[in-house]
């Protein structure tokens, strides 16, 4: 599908942007493949593993989607668009809020815009698991991209652009990951524990990426795409990282959750079953004659897919196998 096509993944000097890159770089020969980001040295860093001389098809943008100016320019000729950029950390999104309801908010709006003007054929926004019933800010800015980006897919009137959304959960060994952290933490003996009863869904950067770039071929335009993962609980991870470590029980800091949560109970009546993801479906009026079940099955209305009773999860010795492969 990438094949002669050009790609322009939004926060590409990002964990997830440079994954992305890798892998289409070696799957596909894109016609082009732009990276657009803000951070000159990062894009210079990037360069540096992935340089003109062997990829002739990368392109570095310098520009924010803040900015929708620069997105006019950086769009135009753009197949397809991932949307990575964002304000992640929950700290810094609390303290700096209008920061982050620019860019992510703001932002999405712009890339919306933009995508629809130049006549984008497709875009997959990336949101995370801390929009499903969100407690903070960051969550709140998410669950409201996520509302935007489907609903572009109405706003789009007579033109051809369709947007879908792929939220997944903790990803391993990406930045601020608490595995680096713990890693970190070993050297001094001790480990820092929210709360032991904390569980998480987990799935590695490559994993993550190949969901997105499978939901971006078969999208139709309105779907929230959730993967099957497995969940782990913090002290069973923490022995797996440092079994010999003494740990420290130091409370859930301000917007943490106990449990992640990815689909909610409220959204139960819209969630269709696949073998490996979940569907949830918008309320639009086309979208039975867009959509095809493929097999997929209503959920019942009292399921909720939750990290604390996902009946998937990580033995030890799994996530020791994920450890040593960063």
């Amino acid at each position: 599908m990438l094949n002669d096509k050009t790609i322009l993944i939004t926060g590409g000097t990002g964990s997830f942007g440079k994954k992305c890159t890798e892998i289409i770089l070696k799957k596909y020969k894109p016609k082009r493949l732009i990276i657009f980001s803000r951070d000159e040295l990062k894009q210079f860093e990037m360069s540096q593993d992935f340089p003109l001389s062997k990829y002739n098809c990368m392109r570095f943008f310098i520009g924010d989607v803040r900015d929708k100016e620069r997105m006019y320019r950086a769009f135009h000729g753009v197949d397809y668009v991932i949307h990575a950029a964002a304000l992640k950390q929950i700290p810094a999104a609390e303290y700096n809020p209008f920061e982050a309801v620019k860019t992510n908010i703001l932002g999405a709006q712009n890339v919306i815009n933009v995508a629809i003007d130049v006549g984008v054929k497709k875009v997959i926004a990336l949101s995370t698991d801390k929009a499903a019933n969100p407690i903070n800010l960051y969550g709140a800015t998410k669950l409201c991209s996520d509302k935007l980006f489907i609903a572009g897919n109405s706003y789009r009137g007579s033109e051809n652009t369709i947007f879908s959304v792929v939220r997944y959960g903790n990803v391993v060994g990406s930045r601020g990951s608490v595995i680096l952290f713990f890693l970190k933490c070993r050297e001094t003996g001790l480990l820092p524990i929210t709360d032991p009863r904390m569980t998480r869904f987990w799935i590695t950067l490559e994993q993550g990426v190949n969901f997105v770039l499978r939901c971006l071929e078969t999208m139709v335009g309105g779907e929230l795409f959730v993967p099957k993962l497995p969940s782990m609980n913090i002290m069973d991870l923490a022995k797996v990282i440092a079994p010999e470590c003494k740990t420290e029980i130091v409370g859930i800091r301000p917007g943490e959750k106990l449990h992640e949560v990815m689909i909610p109970k409220d959204d139960a009546r819209r969630t269709m079953e696949f073998d490996d993801h979940y569907v949830l479906q918008p309320d639009f009026q086309f979208w039975g004659k867009r959509f095809k079940e493929n097999g997929g099955k209503p959920m019942a209305d009292d399921f909720e897919y939750n990290s604390d009773t996902n009946p998937w999860r990580l033995n030890p010795e799994e996530m020791l196998e994920i450890i040593k492969s960063l």
